[in-house]
């Protein structure tokens, strides 16, 4: 039994210490990361331990065991652009009515402006 213990202090050592060097200096929190492989050798078990308690930075979601699932994202396909089944003629005489449209709209506009200053002036 204590010769699996030791296999798994071990073990534990060798993770933590892969682990400490491959990480980037932004990753490593509180000491720098000469000091964790000091004390990761120095103290093997307490040491890895406190490593991935207290030493490492863990993503913002949290632990994730395992490798994660692969993610294919397929780009949406465009909706297809609008296509206008009318005719020539039949586009310049809709936009015909439109102006007509608007300028009747400006027209009635500038007849109640006017309606409303000769009222005030009465």
């Amino acid at each position: 039994m204590p010769f699996l213990f030791s296999l798994i202090v071990i073990g534990l050592m060798v993770f933590a210490l892969v682990d400490i060097i491959r990480r980037e200096d932004g990753q490593v929190r509180f000491l720098p990361k000469f000091f964790w492989i000091v004390l990761v050798v120095l103290l093997p078990f307490l040491g890895s331990v406190l490593w991935f308690a207290l030493g490492r930075e863990y993503p913002a979601g949290g632990i994730r065991l395992g490798r994660p699932a692969r993610t294919t994202t397929v780009p949406k396909p465009m909706p297809p652009a609008p296509v206008d089944t009318r005719t020539t003629e039949q586009q310049i005489a809709d936009l015909d009515r439109e102006i007509e449209e608007w300028r009747l709209r400006q027209e009635i506009e500038k007849r109640k402006r006017d309606r409303g200053d000769s009222v005030s002036e009465d």
